[in-house]
C-alpha cells in the first residue's frame, strides 16, 4: 500500500513514468498500471490507492484443473468416508479413501487428493482457539507429571524411569520441579508440600491431570477425586480442578513446561541418587526464576515477588499423613484384615464390607459414613481387640484373660476361686486355661456349692488337677442319685483322694476278727 501511495503521489506531482520506476524500483508497466487504475476515481487519496490495488494485483481465480474436477464430482462419496454420519462408523484414513477412489478410475495423486479435502472439506484444518485470560495473582496453579529420562537407583540397584511433578503459578510462570520414581498418592503430597516451601504459600486452586494418584474416575463436568488426596485438598485449603482427559489445553501454563524441563534440566546431566536429582531441580528452578519470560515481558521472579507471593495463603507448617481408603470383610471372628494386621468390629457387622481408612497412627472403620471403630494402628502379624465387641460371656475366651477367669471363679465360689488362683500360677498359665474352663463347666453341672467343697477338699491335699476333680464329683453325684432312687441316704467322700466307701479300708487279725 505504500508503494502504491507513493506512485500515485509521484504521478500527481508531474513525475515521468520511466522516473517513477527508477526511483521506486517498480517496473514501469506496473506503475503504468496503477497510474491508470487511479485515473477515474473521484475521492481520498486512500480510495484511490485502494482501487489501483484491487484492479492490478487482483487476479482472476484459475479454473480448477482436471483432477479436482474429477475430485469434485466424487465430493459426497469422500466426505461420507472421512465424516461418517451414521452411529457406529468410523473414519477412514485419506490413504484408505485414495485406494478406494483409485479402484473406482478416479486416478489422482496423494497430494491432490491431500490438498483437495483440506481445501474443499476442511479435513485437518486446524481449529481456531481462543486465549484465556490469566487468573489474578495467587488464585491458580497448574500441576503434571512429566517423564525426564532414566536414572539408577541406588537402593534397588537398578535404573528407574524418572518423572517429575511440574508446578506453575498461572500468573507469574514461577515454577517447581519435584524428581521422583513413583506417582502414587504420597509422592504428589510430597511434591506438593515442597512446591508450597518453595513459592512460600499456597495457592487457591490446583488444576491437576488426571492420573490416578489424584483422580479416580475422570469425568468432564463430575470427575470423582481420589478420596485420600481429597483429604490433603482440605487439609491445605486449595480446591481441585481435574483438567479434562486429553485436554492438554485445560492447562496449558504447565503442559509446554514438561518438555522445557527435560531439555533445560534434565538432558546432559549426571544424578548420584533421587536426593541429589532433587537439590539440583531446586538450584535450576531458582535460577530460571530470574530469566525473563516472553509471555509476560517480566522478569519471572519480580513479576511472583511484586504481584503474586502476598496473595498466596500460608505454606504448611508439617508434612500431611496420607491417608491409605480401602474396604475390607467382617470375618465370622469379629476381624477384618487390614494391610495384614487385624482389627475387632461388634459383632452386629459380622459379614457387613466397611470402608477403611489407615493413617500412620489409627485405624478408622466405616460403615457409609458412620464411623463404627477406631483402633491404633498395628504392625503386620499384629491385632487390636476390644473385648467389647465380643457376646456377653465370650471376651474372656477370645482374650485369654486370666483375672477375668479368676474373678468369674470368686463369683460362683470363695473356694473355686482360690483353687483358679494355685491352678493359674505358674510361668504358663494358658496351658492351664482349659482345665479352668472347665472347672467353671463344673459349676453349671453339678451346682456350685458342690464344686466349691470339693475344691476345698482337693486344696487340702493340693490337688491340681480338675479332669480327676471332675470324675469324683460326677461318681458322688451318681451315687446320691442311686441312694436317693433306693429311698437311702448315702454319705459322700469327705475327700476327694480317698472318696471311697469305709468298708473298702477295713482289715482283719489273724484270727479273721475285724478291726
Amino acid at each position: 500500500m505504500i508503494e502504491v501511495k507513493e506512485v500515485l503521489r509521484r504521478a500527481a506531482e508531474g513525475h515521468s513514468l520511466r522516473r517513477i520506476a527508477r526511483e521506486t524500483g517498480l517496473d514501469r508497466k506496473t506503475v503504468r498500471r496503477y497510474v491508470e487504475a487511479a485515473q477515474d476515481v473521484d475521492g481520498t487519496d486512500d480510495e484511490r490507492v485502494q482501487q489501483a490495488v484491487r484492479e492490478v494485483q487482483v487476479r482472476p481465480p484459475t479454473p480448477p484443473s482436471e483432477s479436482r474436477r474429477l475430485l469434485a464430482a466424487h465430493e459426497p462419496r469422500i466426505r461420507e468416508w472421512l465424516f461418517p454420519d451414521k452411529p457406529g462408523r468410523r473414519a477412514l484414513r485419506l490413504t484408505k479413501v485414495h485406494v478406494l477412489l483409485a479402484r473406482q478410475g478416479v486416478d489422482v495423486t496423494y497430494t491432490t487428493l491431500w490438498r483437495w479435502a483440506h481445501d474443499e472439506l476442511g479435513w485437518r484444518e486446524r481449529k481456531p482457539t481462543v486465549r484465556v485470560d490469566d487468573p489474578p495473582p495467587g488464585e491458580e496453579a497448574q500441576a503434571d507429571f512429566g517423564k525426564m529420562g532414566m536414572l539408577f537407583d541406588p537402593e534397588t540397584g537398578k535404573s528407574r524411569a524418572l518423572w517429575c511433578l511440574i508446578v506453575t503459578l498461572t500468573c507469574s510462570r514461577m515454577q517447581f520441579v519435584w524428581p521422583t520414581f513413583d506417582q502414587t498418592t504420597e509422592a504428589v503430597c510430597e511434591g506438593l508440600d515442597a512446591a508450597w516451601e518453595f513459592f512460600g504459600g499456597i495457592t487457591q486452586r490446583l488444576v491437576v491431570d488426571n492420573a490416578k494418584a489424584m483422580v479416580v474416575t475422570p469425568h468432564a463436568t463430575a470427575p470423582r477425586i481420589n478420596d485420600a488426596f481429597a483429604e490433603y485438598a482440605q487439609a491445605r485449603g486449595l480446591f481441585t480442578d481435574p483438567a479434562r482427559v486429553r485436554s492438554p489445553k485445560d492447562k496449558p501454563r504447565v503442559e509446554n513446561q514438561v518438555p522445557f524441563v527435560r531439555e533445560s534440566w534434565f538432558d546432559g546431566e549426571e544424578f548420584v541418587d533421587i536426593d541429589d536429582a532433587r537439590r539440583s531441580a531446586h538450584s535450576w528452578c531458582a535460577s530460571v526464576a530470574e530469566r525473563e519470560h516472553g509471555t509476560t515481558c517480566r522478569v519471572v521472579r519480580e513479576h511472583f515477588e511484586a504481584e503474586e507471593k502476598a496473595k498466596l495463603q500460608p505454606p504448611p507448617t508439617s508434612p500431611f499423613d496420607v491417608p491409605r481408603w480401602t474396604e475390607a470383610k467382617v470375618h465370622p471372628d469379629h476381624h477384618v484384615q487390614v494391610s495384614k494386621a487385624l482389627y475387632s468390629v461388634p459383632t452386629r457387622y459380622i459379614g457387613a464390607t466397611l470402608r477403611v481408612r489407615e493413617d500412620r497412627t489409627l485405624v478408622r472403620l466405616y460403615r457409609g459414613a458412620e464411623l463404627i471403630k477406631t483402633h491404633p494402628r498395628q504392625r503386620p502379624g499384629q491385632r487390636s481387640t476390644d473385648a467389647s465387641d465380643y457376646p456377653p460371656g465370650k471376651d474372656q475366651y477370645a482374650t485369654r484373660s486370666l483375672d477375668g477367669l479368676i474373678a468369674q471363679g470368686h463369683k460362683k465360689g470363695p473356694t473355686i476361686g482360690a483353687y483358679l488362683e494355685r491352678l493359674l500360677d505358674g510361668p504358663l498359665p494358658w496351658t492351664r486355661m482349659r482345665q479352668a474352663y472347665q472347672l467353671v463347666r463344673l459349676c453349671d453341672r453339678y451346682g456350685a456349692s458342690r464344686v466349691d467343697a470339693a475344691c476345698a477338699r482337693a486344696l487340702e491335699f493340693d490337688v491340681l488337677d480338675v479332669p480327676r476333680l471332675g470324675r469324683l464329683l460326677k461318681r458322688d453325684f451318681e451315687r446320691e442319685m442311686l441312694a436317693e432312687d433306693e429311698g437311702a441316704l448315702a454319705q459322700l467322700s469327705q475327700h476327694p483322694r480317698f472318696g471311697r466307701h469305709d468298708d473298702e479300708f477295713r482289715t482283719r487279725g489273724q484270727k479273721g476278727e475285724e478291726q
